[in-house]
């Protein structure tokens, strides 16, 4: 069954999953809780199973896609003998807790697990701009390259399971928050009537330019040094913070977006760290 592999779970990113494994060459076998989700699948040479005893069999390596951990559950329940040996590569978008039960249950019938973290829309699996974090077991890592390498590029971050997981909602994160800063700053340009065609051609360019900051950041960061050659010191950022939630107030704009950021720069200026790099409110939101 060297190139044989099961995919569980047929939403719009298990079934993008599945017709790049195909693409690929692998042997497939999907199964769904709705079977005709399988239909297109299967008309590409995917083999339906009846059940998910039937997936987990035909296969040593097994996809879950599912919606959420409680799915996960659900699905695995009772499956235990049958999971023995297997490698288990569980693509389930979940929390750091939610990882560490369901590995240490796997572990508990002999199955080799890793979790990942897809960074890609369905469109893009199979795409060279795709990339899959994955942690858990090095061998089972090894074993599946391979076959996984059809989704997009791999990232192997480390045996501890829960590493793909933190670092796919720290993606995450950095994500919507440039998507919310985006919205945030254009529905404030367009209280005074700028689209968001006219205004994208500020914002785009001056996020480009800002991005330039992060490995001067990432640096003051790891040494914990922010206030060393400073650029633009938080006092004076946190004017215009507090200035854009007053502003949005004033427009008619709901500021929840940018009132976090104004807390964590008083607190950090509350400790007497107004002169350093705005970097270092990330002090601030670390529990001490």
């Amino acid at each position: 069954m060297s190139n044989t592999i099961s995919v569980i779970g047929l939403g719009a990113m298990g079934t993008a999953l599945a017709n790049a494994l195909i693409d690929a060459g692998n042997a497939t076998t999907v199964w769904n809780r709705t079977p005709s989700r399988a239909d297109a699948l299967v008309a590409r040479g995917a083999h339906r199973a009846d059940t998910v005893t039937e997936a987990i069999a035909a296969s040593d390596v097994i996809v879950l896609c599912l919606t959420d951990y409680a799915a996960v559950e659900a699905t695995l329940h009772d499956l235990g003998p049958g999971l023995s040996g297997k490698t288990i590569v569980n693509l389930t978008n979940g929390r750091p807790d939610e990882v560490r039960a369901i590995a240490t249950r796997l572990d508990g019938c002999d199955a080799h697990y890793l979790d990942g973290g897809i960074m890609a829309t369905p469109p893009m699996i199979g795409s060279p701009h795709a990339f899959i974090l994955y942690s858990g077991s090095a061998d089972a890592f090894a074993f599946a390259r391979d076959r996984l390498a059809a989704f997009g590029r791999s990232h192997y971050l480390g045996e501890d399971p829960i590493l793909a997981a933190v670092n796919d909602l720290a993606l995450l994160s950095a994500m919507y928050g440039l998507f919310g800063g985006y919205l945030h700053a254009t529905a404030l340009a367009g209280s005074v009537g700028v689209s968001a065609t006219a205004f994208l051609s500020l914002v785009e360019p001056w996020l480009a330019a800002m991005m330039t900051v992060l490995p001067d950041y990432a640096e003051r960061i790891d040494s914990g040094d922010h206030g060393r050659d400073v650029m633009s010191n938080l006092a004076m950022q946190s004017v215009a913070i507090t200035n854009i939630v007053a502003a949005s107030r004033s427009q008619g704009i709901d500021p929840a977006f940018m009132e976090p950021m104004e807390r964590l720069a008083q607190k950090r200026l509350a400790g007497g760290f107004g002169t350093d790099e705005i970097s270092g409110i990330i002090e601030a939101m670390r529990r001490k």
